[in-house]
């Protein structure tokens, strides 16, 4: 197919906050160097922000480095955190709040605010576009580009107008060819292009596999007096009683409270289900005092890159680099990645500048990111997720809270997590099944009503974008040993089970609910399932997430 093609310097992938911060600190390096760059960032939501979902308590360490002066600019950085409370949940009633002097001390948050990332993303754009970079929303990259060499050339944009018959229909119009110099890769979490990439290229040789959780988050309007701006609530325990993770609850401005559960995925139970366990989480005293007789506004679902310094894959390739949470920068001790996701991009910024310079087609980049605060950040806490998984929540949160609070990350003990998450289920028939309450209406509800909140919206006569490798493999494998856990650790409903005409099983793939999580290509025992971008502008739109 004949294409048309754009050259650029640099096309970074990705608009969130490692894309956004490539482009920024690029232009602010050519500014100062009298240099003329042309840099563009392809995004495949609607706008900059719609795909974006984090808690999000955010670090503004690397915003200080890229823009001093962010505070007169105007960034959306407006609630500072004012009290940590962190419990441990004993069962559905009871809890303990622990003292903060006996918790790690990367969950405490002074110096931090409560932020929307999708509202610090789209200042982010304002800036990068105000120095010079253009920005493309709804347009994905669908696929790599390659030199003869073998090197990334850049990407291909996805087709618009092909119809679910995979028949171009009378609106089709064909990706663009975006070369460059140098690609910058920020997907974000378990991107389709660096999934191909790590492979293509053996970048995860050297690391231990990549580890997952799914973050369920959703905002609410609360009364006034049971609004505590400026505080952070985060708690371990029930009804994670025999899988690992945490809920969060930030009291936000605007009498608005963030709340979520965030589910590894690594748990055993093929019968869990990540959706309604954060479902029935919310009616546990501890976060029903402050959720009754409000409402809820907004839903979302996003997987988490929670490997962190062990799993960090090498990030350069010919033509290319990986940057944020594409690579796995997120530092899990933390349960924060964006502003790890921002220097990654700074980092990666430097590097192709001076390449730029010398016309130096390989990017020397190791050695600027070894000598980071970003490199030391991560190396001081590789232990966190580890412990967590060998120990559990509560010895292995004692043996983090020894490590980080004592020796600063820097006890001499490297542990690894060298499992596969989709590799740890059980069978259904040695798990026991776990039966979930209805949700009441008030304070936990139905995947389709949240999905509705999620304002997820694909072009019905498009190609399903959740490939299967075999057609079989759900009934055959998955139905009979795992009870088709597709059903339950997909947060949106896509996946269904339902009967033939002969009464024979089926899965049913709907698509239009999908709200870009991954978590099926992730979690899939099968690995039967490939995620891919659909149809440019499809997927959620989060307006304040």
């Amino acid at each position: 197919m004949q294409r048309e093609a754009m050259e650029f310097d640099v096309v970074i992938v990705g608009a969130g906050p490692a894309g956004l911060s490539t482009a920024c600190k690029i232009m602010q390096l050519a500014n100062e160097n009298d240099t003329e760059l042309m840099v563009c960032v392809v995004e495949k939501g609607s706008e900059v922000g719609a795909h974006i979902l984090s808690g999000a308590v955010f670090d503004p360490r690397a915003m200080q480095e890229l823009f001093p002066d962010w505070k007169e600019k105007g960034a959306p950085l407006n609630t500072p955190v004012t009290e940590d409370h962190i419990y441990l949940l004993k069962n559905e009633n009871d809890s303990t709040r622990l003292p903060n002097v006996i918790t790690p001390k990367t969950m405490h948050n002074e110096g931090n605010y409560i932020v929307s990332m999708g509202n610090v993303c789209r200042w982010l754009a304002e800036q990068a576009e105000a120095l010079g970079v253009e920005i493309f929303p709804g347009f994905p990259a669908s696929e790599l580009l390659y030199n003869d060499d073998g090197s990334i050339a850049g990407v291909i944009t996805g087709d618009m107008g092909i119809g679910v018959d995979g028949e171009p229909k009378d609106s089709f119009m064909p990706g663009m060819e975006l070369r460059a110099k140098h690609t910058v890769f920020a997907e974000g979490c378990r991107g389709h292009l660096g999934k191909e990439l790590i492979s293509k290229f053996n970048l995860d040789k050297d690391s231990s596999p990549q580890h997952y959780a799914i973050g369920f988050k959703e905002i609410w309007d609360i009364p006034a007096e049971q609004h505590q701006e400026g505080l952070v609530v985060h708690s371990a325990g029930w009804p994670l009683n025999d899988e690992t993770g945490g809920a969060y609850l930030y009291h936000a401005e605007n009498n608005q409270v963030f709340v979520g559960l965030i589910v590894d995925l690594g748990y055993t139970n093929p019968h869990l289900s990540p959706f309604d366990e954060f479902q029935r989480m919310k009616h546990h005293p501890v976060f029903k005092q402050y959720l009754k007789d409000g409402k809820r506004i907004s839903y979302g679902a996003r997987a988490i890159a929670k490997g962190g310094f062990n799993s960090l894959p090498n990030m350069t390739f010919p033509g290319g680099i990986l940057v944020g949470c594409n690579a796995g920068t997120l530092n899990f001790s933390k349960i924060k990645g964006n502003h790890t996701a921002m220097k990654s991009g700074m980092l990666a910024a430097e590097s192709i500048f001076e390449a730029l310079k010398t016309d130096a087609a390989e990017l020397n980049h190791d050695e600027r990111f070894k000598g980071s605060w970003l490199n030391e950040e991560l190396y001081n806490s590789r232990n966190f997720g580890p412990a967590i998984h060998k120990f559990g929540s509560f010895w292995g949160g004692a043996f983090n809270t020894i490590d980080q609070n004592i020796f600063g990350g820097k006890l001499p003990v490297n542990l690894k997590d060298n499992s596969l998450d989709y590799a740890n289920l059980k069978e259904a028939s040695q798990a026991t099944k776990i039966e979930y309450p209805k949700p009441d209406g008030v304070l936990s509800f139905d995947k389709l009503s949240s999905v509705y909140l999620s304002n997820t919206n694909h072009e019905e006569d498009q190609p399903c974008h959740l490939k299967l490798a075999n057609n079989e493999i759900p009934i055959t494998v998955n139905l009979a040993k795992y009870d088709e856990p597709a059903q339950r650790y997909c947060p949106a409903g896509v996946y269904e089970i339902v009967k033939d005409d002969s009464e024979n099983p089926q899965l049913q793939i709907n698509a239009q609910n999908c709200i870009h999580c991954k978590t099926c290509d992730i979690k899939d025992p099968s690995q039967n399932i490939k995620w891919i971008t659909p149809e440019g502008t499809g997927g959620p739109n989060y307006p304040n997430m």
